[in-house]
């Protein structure tokens, strides 16, 4: 990959040459020479890292690298299924992706269309790994002159953030593909967001079957309603793919295929980046440098946010997108071994050169709580730039900032390290994926901890299920003693729920502030003793 060199002065260029690797094969660089690691840090680890690369060899065999759900962990396979442990699994990712093509093909020739005849729209309901990929793809790779399909996403429970996304389809809903994911079809999220869209199809007299593909688990609730229903489409997940590793499945890759996305070049990108990242020579694989990295500014424990900083618009999703797939990864309570741990990275991010005019100054001159990583695109544009000052274009700046920026934060005593790649291209994408990923699970194994489950998500669902159903207690009674009112203290007693006052309350004020749910607010001086009653 490159020579190595002794480091003779923190800053020189010898330095620099040290931490600098070159992956041309798959066009990319990784820099740590700002990231303060001393020369017998990589010794010292290099057992824990080989250990990583070995558990990691077990998971792509189809290991059960998932002990809390019993599960193998096969997103690798995705992109390469002769590695798959099993012939069945092999075929199924290869029916997959032919008929992903193969659909895909009818829709844009209108052999498959709509009521109101050849689709132009594609509307994506789903949450988290259902939506962040699909949409930093679709963001990083769409070219709305181009596009078969114009991408819109309902990514939420909020009825208003629905109702604008459907205005801005507006009489196009008739030529609109809907494409709802989610694995288990009970995901209430994406239900509400299916239920929603439903709703608005009928409203303008349309069969939304006529538009409707599923993608979703076998057998699942979601897969059984579309089978009934007779909708158009309906495509697989897996339980060996967690939501987060999901986007080149047909979670991310039916979606980009419909919007015009070069599927094979994603996907040839992520099969070459793993190829690299296999090697279990430290210093020529770029994940396990990337994980070592990472907790080297961490110190193994989290202590220090990761601020990913793009400078390009088209990768603007990234960091959310690796909110998900790296916190959700690494945030866990409890080690391997029960050990109660509270590990996890937080990843937070902006782009540039916004971010000059936004948190810069935070990260230069505050709090020394971060370290930094710099994601840099070479080339600025498709064809030739205008020159906003004499040799200098607007790509200049940009590159400029990126670079200044990373100096002064260097000057300050702040870490960072670059990711450079040639382009923002299908094939890219298919890099930085692959990449993070592999770069989480040798971290994960690093510090110890399980990266392919999510506890605390399933805690939140069901903490979000008991106010639901606090609330439907809260209505019946209400309803039930009409012309009563009540504070949220003596609702709280009335219903026996003496310690959930603050829930009642909050939920009373929503209740109030929404004239569908037929409860009023008589307020009182002192808000907290508003009452409440059924109108």
């Amino acid at each position: 990959m490159k020579s190595t060199v002794n480091r003779t002065n923190k800053n020189s260029w010898r330095h620099f040459q040290e931490f600098y690797w070159d992956f041309p094969a798959i066009e990319l660089a990784l820099d740590l020479s700002r990231m303060n690691i001393k020369r017998e840090f990589f010794s010292q680890m290099e057992a824990r890292i080989q250990g990583a690369f070995k558990a990691m060899a077990a998971l792509e065999k189809g290991a059960i690298s998932n002990p809390d759900e019993g599960r193998m962990v096969g997103h690798y396979w995705l992109r390469n299924s002769k590695i798959a442990p099993t012939k069945s699994i092999q075929q199924a990712i290869d029916l997959s992706l032919r008929n992903i093509k193969a659909f895909t093909k009818k829709v844009h020739s209108g052999r498959i269309k709509g009521n109101g005849g050849k689709f132009q729209n594609l509307l994506l309901v789903g949450i988290g790994g259902s939506a962040l990929g699909p949409q930093f793809v679709s963001q990083a790779l769409g070219h709305p002159q181009a596009d078969k399909l114009r991408p819109f996403f309902f990514d939420n429970t909020d009825p208003d953030g629905m109702q604008r996304v459907l205005e801005s389809i507006g009489s196009g809903l008739n030529r609109t593909l809907c494409l709802v994911i989610s694995k288990s079809g009970g995901t209430k999220e994406t239900r509400n967001g299916m239920l929603e869209a439903q709703v608005a199809y009928e409203k303008r007299g349309l069969r939304f079957a006529q538009h409707a593909v599923a993608v979703t688990g076998a057998g699942s609730e979601l897969d059984k309603s579309a089978k009934s229903n007779k909708w158009i489409g309906r495509f697989p997940m897996w339980d060996w793919v967690g939501g987060r590793t999901s986007e080149l499945s047909a979670v991310g890759l039916l979606p980009a295929a419909l919007q015009g996305i070069d599927i094979d070049e994603m996907l040839r990108g992520a099969r070459e980046c793993d190829i690299l990242t296999r090697a279990h020579v430290t210093k020529e694989n770029p994940a396990a440098l990337l994980a070592l990295g990472w907790y080297h500014a961490v110190g193994g424990k989290g202590s220090k946010n990761m601020v990913v900083l793009p400078y390009k618009d088209r990768l603007e999703l990234f960091s959310k997108y690796l909110q998900q797939l790296i916190m959700e990864s690494l945030g866990k309570e409890k080690d391997l071994n029960g050990k109660v741990v509270h590990q996890g990275i937080t990843v937070l991010g902006n782009k540039g050169a916004t971010d000059q005019h936004s948190y810069i100054q935070q990260l230069r001159d505050g709090l020394n709580d971060f370290f930094a990583t710099f994601i840099e695109v070479l080339v600025d544009q498709k064809g030739h730039g205008i020159f906003v000052e004499p040799g200098v274009t607007s790509g200049d700046y940009l590159s400029g900032f990126l670079l200044g920026t990373r100096h002064a934060l260097h000057e300050a005593g702040r870490t960072s390290l670059c990711i450079t790649v040639k382009d923002v291209s299908a094939y890219t994408i298919g890099v930085l994926i692959a990449l993070y990923e592999r770069a989480v699970g040798f971290y994960a194994c690093l510090i110890n901890v399980n990266a392919y489950h999510q506890p605390g998500v399933e805690g939140g669902k069901k903490a979000a299920a008991n106010i639901l159903s606090l609330q439907m207690r809260i209505v019946d009674h209400l309803k039930r003693n009409r012309g009563t009112q009540f504070t949220a203290e003596s609702l709280s007693k009335a219903i026996g729920t003496g310690d959930r006052v603050e829930h009642v309350f909050k939920i009373c004020l929503r209740l109030a502030a929404n004239p569908a749910k037929r409860v009023s607010k008589l307020i009182s001086k002192n808000s907290l003793e508003s009452r409440f009653e059924a109108i």
